[in-house]
C-alpha cells in the first residue's frame, strides 16, 4: 500500500478518474466495466441497469467477479466512496478509475433520448 501511496501525486490525478463521455465510449467498445459500489438499500431505490453491483464493503470478498482484462470504472452517487474503492482495487492490481460526476452525473448525461448513447 505504501508503494501505491507514493504514486499518488498531483500530476497523476487525471489518471485516477474518467469523464462520463470517455466512460460511455469505452463501455460501448467493451473495454471497461462499471462497478456500482452503492449499498443495497440505495440500489433498491434507483437502479442502474448495467454494470456490476458490488457494495464497496464487499469488494474484498468479491474480487473474483471483476474482469482482469478490462478497465474497472467504480461509481457511487458522487465520488467519495468510488475513489476509496478505486484506491483499494488499485492496491489489488486492477486497472481502475472512478467516474467523474458519479452515477448522478451519468444518469443526467443519459436521461431522456440520450439513453440511446449507451449499449445495453
Amino acid at each position: 500500500m505504501q508503494e501505491l501511496a507514493r504514486k499518488i501525486v498531483p500530476s497523476e490525478m487525471s489518471n485516477m478518474r474518467i469523464e462520463i463521455e470517455d466512460f460511455v465510449s469505452l463501455y460501448n467498445e467493451g473495454k471497461c466495466e462499471l462497478v456500482d459500489v452503492r449499498v443495497p438499500f440505495e440500489t433498491a431505490v434507483w437502479q442502474v441497469n448495467f454494470g456490476l453491483k458490488i457494495p464497496a464493503n464487499e469488494l474484498p470478498e468479491r474480487l473474483n467477479e471483476l474482469p482482469k482484462d478490462k478497465l474497472i470504472v467504480v461509481a457511487c452517487p458522487k465520488t467519495d466512496r468510488s475513489n476509496m474503492a478505486r484506491i483499494y482495487l488499485a492496491s489489488e492490481g486492477f486497472e481502475v478509475k472512478y467516474l467523474v460526476g458519479g452515477l448522478l452525473g451519468l444518469m443526467d448525461a443519459l436521461k431522456g433520448g440520450k439513453a440511446k448513447k449507451i449499449n445495453l
